[in-house]
């Protein structure tokens, strides 16, 4: 008889944690309660109790003194509160595609959307998910079901579709298909999580492969039953919490046997119920199966092993090791070390993968693994090459601290210090983060291993330097890069040479500052005024001679002209009014009104719009007179 074990049987992410988070607090000795058995597996369970975990049915059944533990199934929003009240420390172990929905549920009132549930409504993560709802709900459990609500859903403006995380994956989708044909205003939230389509597929899968299934799990497991249903739709399937459950007259005459188990099944149940199994494989193999089947290839840390993609989750992935009856876990530090990248973005169930070994566990068979340690292993010769021969490298820079930046070099972390990273040493150089560089290896000792990215930086900028005093003229335009700022200009790099824009060449109009005008990094258009190449010395305007308000001024505002325009100042002699940006033009006290105004005050203030005629205009000096008394005189004359 052949026993095929199904790569993704066992824990998922969400409980598995929420199991260690409740074995590490007992560890330390802490009292801590379950709000419900914390998963659906009694045997775990009463070891926990054992341990001296309490099993409540609600907050009010907390004693003082204890920390609540919320499961992964999660809870609804009231709980929080009631707990808050209490003043109970708690521990959310809620699963993070659980979470997702809790969100989900009350984004959908805030918009005015029914909320459509697929799930058993008695289950705690439905009771849970229907607690975070802000405005209706209804559940149901199968098409059938959905079908009734047909009627109801017609009459709702705005739906949203959610699914408990271990729904049975066909019924969702001939869920998702009615309400796509009969409901189009549904939207549709695929909320079952990876884990539970892996399994559930795999189930599919190897039930058609084998004559008999072993599902093993808690006879309340809703996973579990799930899981059963999906196999016995191909073969003849069997659920079973222990190995002491297993009939192996129910074996009898099988030649190839199926065993998976639910989300709430610990390895050691497993495992118990695989080796009760063994008995009857021993008695139909020969000598050498059973010893070439003990060979299992041994792994320890360090080992390079492929594997393939199980299951996917914001955290980690699960993959299955070749050539090993262990899974493996790669967290998301240990697939990227871009602080922002996605687990789901990064791999896909069925990617094949080059890891290696960062620790064992052949007690539970998961071992830990890692992408990043595999390319830094393979990378290592590369930089090593590179830090002898000069050569020089790329890579992307993922981090800064006090003393520099960290660049990921083929996998391999590469220190710069700060003094060279940049070539400047008023330059922020935390800039640099996200950004993919070329630098040399200059240490490459053990873990120590030195970069300089100014060094690669200033090879560059000596041929452009070159390259521009050989061709600079006057008048003549480039694109720069803002690289420092001064309160008398702004230093523009325009290829390997830092030329000065004083601050009068930045804007037509008086600014106290470059920054009302341009920032650091900013790419700007500016052209050369004059040059010094004796002492490598740039002057660079950015003002452009169309802009210049006084040419706007003499072609568009002829003298005589009347317009409304705001006064920006007062003096004792009169007022000046704002024409455009950077021109005013005086009223004088005497062209104010046809009254005698003895103080400008009592007549005008900044900020008010007054209607004034363009008199006289003395380009040279930039003088611009205005009269408020001329329009004043107009009018009556009209009148």
């Amino acid at each position: 008889m052949k026993v095929i074990r199904a790569k993704t049987a066992g824990f998922c992410f969400g409980v598995d944690r929420a199991v260690k988070l409740t074995y590490d607090l007992l560890g330390q000795g802490r009292r801590v309660a379950t709000l419900g058995p914390l998963i659906h597996n009694p045997q775990v369970v009463q070891d926990l109790e054992a341990k001296g975990a309490l099993t409540c049915d609600g907050v009010e059944d907390v004693p003082d003194g204890y920390e609540v533990i919320i499961r992964s199934h999660g809870v609804p929003q009231n709980v929080y509160e009631k707990i808050s009240t209490r003043g109970l420390a708690y521990h959310d172990a809620t699963c993070p595609f659980v979470a997702k929905i809790h969100k989900l549920a009350a984004e959908a009132g805030k918009k005015g959307a029914l909320l459509l549930v697929a799930g058993d409504a008695n289950h705690p993560e439905v009771q849970g998910i229907v607690g975070h709802a802000t405005g209706p709900v209804r559940v149901f459990a199968d098409l059938e079901e959905l079908q009734n609500l047909l009627p109801e859903l017609l009459q709702q403006e705005s739906i949203h579709v959610v699914a408990q995380t271990t729904f049975r994956v066909e019924s969702w989708e001939s869920c998702k298909a009615f309400l796509k044909k009969e409901c189009t205003k549904a939207e549709i939230f695929d909320t079952i999580c990876n884990a539970t389509w892996a399994r559930q597929q795999e189930a599919e899968d190897l039930s058609q492969k084998c004559d008999r299934m072993v599902v093993i799990g808690g006879h309340h497991s809703s996973n579990t039953q799930k899981l059963l249903q999906v196999a016995a739709r191909h073969t003849t399937a069997i659920n079973v919490e222990t190995a002491d459950e297993l009939d192996p007259a129910w074996l009898a005459g099988a030649e190839t046997v199926g065993v998976t188990a639910g989300a709430s099944t610990p390895s050691s149940i497993i495992e118990e119920v695989l080796n009760s199994m063994s008995e009857e494989i021993r008695d139909d193999m020969s000598f050498e199966e059973m010893l070439a089947a003990s060979e299992a290839k041994p792994l320890y840390a360090g080992k390079i092993v492929k594997a393939k993609v199980i299951s996917v989750s914001p955290t980690e992935c699960v993959v299955g090791i070749d050539g090993s009856k262990h899974t493996g876990v790669v967290t998301l530090r240990e697939m990227s070390h871009d602080p922002n990248a996605k687990m789901e973005d990064l791999v896909k169930v069925d990617d094949e993968l080059d890891l290696v070994v960062v620790k064992t566990n052949d007690q539970e068979g998961v071992d830990t693994l890692s992408r990043v340690r595999f390319e830094a292993q393979k990378g290592m010769k590369d930089v090593a090459e590179a830090a002898e021969n000069g050569t020089v490298m790329e890579g992307d820079v993922m981090e800064a601290n006090k003393g520099g930046v960290v660049v990921n070099v083929k996998g391999v972390r590469v220190f710069v210090p700060r003094s060279q990273a940049t070539m400047r040493r008023d330059e922020d150089y935390t800039k640099l983060v996200g950004q993919h560089v070329k630098l040399v290896i200059t240490e490459c000792a053990g873990r120590k291993i030195v970069g300089s990215i100014n060094k690669v930086t200033a090879e560059a900028n000596k041929a452009k330097r070159e390259e521009f005093w050989a061709n600079v003229e006057v008048g003549k335009k480039y694109q720069g890069v803002v690289k420092s700022l001064t309160s008398y200009g702004a230093f523009v790099d325009i290829g390997g040479v830092d030329g000065l824009c004083h601050i009068s060449e930045l804007s037509w109009s008086n600014i106290k500052h470059p920054s009302e005008v341009v920032n650091v990094g900013d790419e700007i258009e500016v052209y050369v005024k004059s040059y010094d190449p004796e002492n490598q010395k740039v002057s660079l305007g950015y003002k452009k001679e169309e802009d210049n308000p006084w040419v706007k001024l003499e072609n568009e505002v002829p003298v005589g002209t009347e317009f409304t325009a705001p006064v920006v100042s007062i003096t004792k002699f009169g007022a000046f009014v704002r024409i455009m940006p950077g021109i005013d033009g005086l009223v004088h006290i005497s062209e104010i009104s046809n009254e005698r105004v003895n103080k400008v005050s009592d007549v005008l203030k900044v900020g008010d719009e007054v209607r004034v005629k363009l008199t006289n205009v003395d380009f040279d000096r930039k003088r611009i007179s205005l009269s408020m008394k001329a329009c004043l005189n107009e009018d009556e004359s009209a009148e």
